[in-house]
This record gives C-alpha cells, sequence and structure tokens, in this order.
C-alpha cells in the first residue's frame, strides 16, 4: 500500500471516523468462526496498520468487544458496524469501512479451517445489478439513505430541514 498516504473511513451512520496516515500491512481476509460471528458474513475483511503509521479516530470512537483474551473488536455503539480487530500485535481495520475500499486489496486468507465450502463458488452465482430487479424498483425509488457518505464531513449528521440553531 502506498506509503505516505492517508485513508479514511467509519462507520455506516456516521458516529465514528478514523484517519491512518502512512502505510497499511497486508490486507487479507479471515475465515474463522470467530471473525466470521463479529462481522455476520462469511469471512473478515481486514487490513492491518502498520507501526509507523498514524490511526486517529477523527468522530467518535469504536465501542469494544473482547472476543478472546488477547483481542478486542471495535465496532459503532449506535449502528453496529465492525471496524476493528485489536491484538498484542497491533490493530487492523475492516476493509469495508474504508471510503475507498476497493483500493484495499486482500492478498491472504487466513483461518481456512474455518472456510465456508460455497465461498469458494461465489463468483459463479448469477449476478444482476440492482435496477434490474424490475419487481422491486419502487420499492428501491422510496428509500431514501440515512448512510454516511464515503468522504469526511464536517458534522453529522445533517440539519434536517426545519431544524434551527434555537433547538
Amino acid at each position: 500500500m502506498s506509503e505516505g498516504k492517508t485513508w479514511s473511513g467509519g462507520c455506516q451512520c456516521g458516529a465514528v471516523r478514523f484517519r491512518i496516515s502512512g502505510e497499511l500491512g497486508k490486507a487479507s481476509i479471515c475465515h474463522c468462526r470467530m471473525c466470521q460471528k463479529a462481522f455476520g458474513a462469511f469471512y473478515a475483511p481486514l487490513v492491518g496498520v502498520r507501526e509507523n503509521s498514524e490511526l486517529t479516530w477523527t468522530r467518535g470512537e469504536p465501542q469494544r468487544f473482547q472476543s478472546s483474551n488477547v483481542v478486542a473488536r471495535g465496532f459503532c455503539g449506535k449502528c453496529g458496524t465492525p471496524l476493528t480487530y485489536e491484538a498484542p500485535d497491533g490493530v487492523a481495520i475492516a476493509i469495508g469501512a474504508f471510503d475507498v475500499p476497493e483500493e484495499v486489496v486482500p492478498v491472504i486468507q487466513y483461518g481456512v479451517e474455518g472456510k465456508l465450502a460455497y465461498t469458494d463458488h461465489m463468483a459463479e452465482l448469477p449476478a444482476r445489478r440492482t435496477e434490474e430487479d424490475e419487481e422491486t424498483l419502487s420499492f428501491l425509488a422510496s428509500i431514501v439513505s440515512h448512510q454516511h457518505p464515503d468522504h469526511d464531513t464536517e458534522t453529522w449528521p445533517p440539519a434536517q430541514s426545519g431544524d434551527n440553531d434555537n433547538g
């Protein structure tokens, strides 16, 4: 990953945001059962924060669950987004929490003894774009996202129409 680069990201609701200045470590996915449960997913995509890099929480800070005697997992206390894997050898950040996750490409898989066999065949499943599901188009058109955008904001959430500075 690029040395001297600044990375940013955060949770779904915007209550917790981070910035990393410097180089990222090796990006990976972990298939162990503990990671599956922590992410509520088939595996956990994570990237380490190198010792010579600086991780700063720019809005809020994760709450933590001690998932084992040596590992704590950070998450947003408001929306539940998984954010960190914190072990004695350092901190890893959830790749999906980055503002530009496509720039953080996994290069190794860990915990393969817990791998769900069907994950090897995910790319073989039929695929379609969201808007191709004509039966749900009216439902999709009605959705108003409350998700934080993929960039830093001065404040969050934005002021609602009708809000004023007088409370």
